[in-house]
């Protein structure tokens, strides 16, 4: 199944932000995981709905379709380990698969029975983890539906920008610590559909959270999950054709990383695939167009019940 949703222009398709950056923080919850204080919020009443975010951004991506979701859904999120407001350590040996074990213990930390799990970018990688481990039965929760946002779900069609290369190579030490707001933003904005850019204040926003608590000197760490995404392949593509809950691909096919080619590839290698294309749209559709995204994502819940 595909659907297609152009860009409608004219119509108001962003959503609206919950607030500002601070309250975002201010409204937050703290847990500790390994000794590291890690950044949460959750809201809302209905279905447990677990949102995951991507790199090199934070929980804050989802700000624009919190009111919406919140309406339907007790939402849950969290900053993952070096990301946004939670810990940053220098020292630390960055996994998906750590961050995997994470999610697994706040859920249930939570006392979640079941939850479905809405992932963009890295998050994708760490849904994918937790599918295998369902599959397993190695969860004491259960998932109902899994949405995926633009993310590499099957790395030999990712195309990453060249920082993101030269951050993974000997000198990414070096491009990290020494990363500025202006390659930073030039950078980040090529993500982004051509209509869709963010305003100043987004990246302001943005370049906080990526700086904050000494951020830009870990990112050539975290950014080593796009070798676990080549070493675990077979795991986490098995993950995805061999599950049994619903899953719909919510894309954003103007994203030069993961957008066309990626959904491609789904419809080639996904049982009776479910897909949704938003024209115009980047890699952060949630961001860019989260009126559009929430549209998708409650079809997919009302077909899914």
């Amino acid at each position: 199944m595909e659907q297609v949703i152009p860009g409608a222009q004219g119509l108001k398709t962003h959503g609206a932000k919950t607030g500002t950056l601070e309250s975002w923080q201010h409204e937050g919850k703290w847990f500790s995981y390994g000794g590291h204080a890690i950044f949460s919020r959750m809201a809302g009443r209905g279905d447990a709905l677990v949102l995951l975010h991507g790199f090199p951004t934070a929980s804050w991506d989802w700000n624009r379709l919190w009111p919406m979701l919140v309406q339907h859904h007790s939402v849950f999120t969290l900053d993952m380990l070096g990301f946004g407001f939670s810990d940053k350590p220098a020292l630390y040996d960055y996994s998906i698969e750590d961050q995997a074990d994470m999610f697994e213990g706040w859920i249930a930390g939570l006392g979640l029975k079941q939850v479905s799990l809405f992932a963009h970018d890295y998050g994708c990688s760490v849904a994918q983890e937790l599918l295998a481990r369902d599959q397993e039965g190695l969860l004491p929760f259960a998932i109902k539906r899994v949405g995926f946002l633009n993310g590499a779900l099957f790395p030999e069609v990712h195309n990453p920008l060249l920082i993101q290369k030269l951050l993974r190579s000997p000198l990414g030490g070096l491009l990290s610590r020494g990363l500025s707001r202006r390659t930073f933003e030039r950078n980040f904005r090529r993500l982004f559909g051509p209509g869709n850019m963010p305003d100043p204040k987004d990246m302001d926003d943005f370049w906080y959270l990526l700086t904050y608590n000494n951020g830009r000197g870990i990112l050539h760490n975290l950014i080593q999950f796009m070798e676990e995404r080549r070493c675990h392949r077979h795991r986490w593509v098995g993950a995805l054709q061999n599950a049994k809950q619903p899953m719909r691909l919510i894309s954003g096919v103007a994203d030069p990383v993961s957008g066309a080619a990626m959904a491609r590839r789904y419809r080639e290698l996904i049982p009776e695939p479910d897909v949704v294309s938003l024209r115009n749209v980047g890699h952060y559709p949630h961001f860019e167009s989260a009126s559009e995204v929430y549209r998708a994502w409650r079809d997919f819940c009302r077909h899914t019940e």
